[in-house]
């Protein structure tokens, strides 16, 4: 049994494999009192004036107790973090990253700037932002498999574009906010209509990678054909593209 984990763990994606690791560590290290968790939440006041910047990068890796919804978003995360890495990311690591850096900074915008404003109140609460960037991947990954075919606790069957609204309302059903979930959504909506619906608009792309990620990233350059939108858009699929 320890072994299959290991060969799990083992082949997972660079990226998949580290994040889950930092997130496992980090809640871990606070459930065990190692590490507290005051001192890994987001608190744009204590990083302005106090310089602690670590916050903008912890308060991802914090989901918690441990506990079963614990592992219920460490399913999650390897899962979907694996599937777009080994998919629409495959052979563009430097790409993928870029686009968990792109939500990230994002979500951290939606809290800390956009809390302040009255319509905005409810993102001022939210203190980790882990579960959002999850359901940021799962939500890209809805939207570039649009007809796989997925089914909910076998209750009923839906195509994966409307998994993030099924989790979404089970979330709500079990009582949590739904505000950290709509701001994954948010983010990821955002992220799929500037790489993959505004090019086919536009003819011209606005998220690009920079260089100094790609060069931390280096890999063989790789055809791979990127996932078109839904027929909604009525757009013509994108042509495989060269990294």
């Amino acid at each position: 049994m320890a072994q299959l984990v290991e060969d799990w763990y083992k082949q997972m994606p660079i990226i998949t494999r580290s994040y889950l690791t930092l997130s496992v560590l980090t809640t871990a290290g606070c459930a065990l009192e190692v590490i507290s968790a005051y001192d890994v939440y987001l608190n744009s006041t204590l990083i302005i004036h106090d310089y602690q910047v670590w916050r903008l990068i912890t308060n991802f890796f914090y989901f918690g107790k441990l506990d079963l919804d614990f592992l219920f978003h460490m399913f999650f995360l390897a899962r979907y973090c694996k599937l777009l890495e080994e998919t629409s990311f495959r052979g563009r690591t430097a790409d993928f990253f870029f686009m968990l850096l792109f939500g990230g900074t994002l979500l951290t915008i939606y809290v800390v700037g956009g809390g302040m404003l009255t319509f905005a109140a409810p993102f001022a609460d939210i203190l980790f932002l882990s579960n959002s960037l999850t359901f940021m991947m799962v939500y890209v990954w809805s939207k570039r498999n649009p007809h796989v075919q997925m089914s909910f606790l076998g209750l009923f069957s839906f195509t994966a574009p409307y998994l993030p609204w099924v989790l979404l309302g089970f979330s709500v059903m079990v009582g949590s906010s739904p505000w950290v979930d709509l701001l994954g959504m948010a983010a990821g909506h955002a992220y799929f209509f500037l790489e993959d619906v505004y090019p086919l608009m536009t003819g011209r792309r606005i998220l690009k990678t920079p260089g100094i990620i790609k060069a931390l990233f280096p890999e063989e350059t790789v055809m791979v054909a990127r996932p078109a939108p839904p027929a909604a858009w009525g757009a013509a699929p994108l042509a495989p593209h060269m990294d």
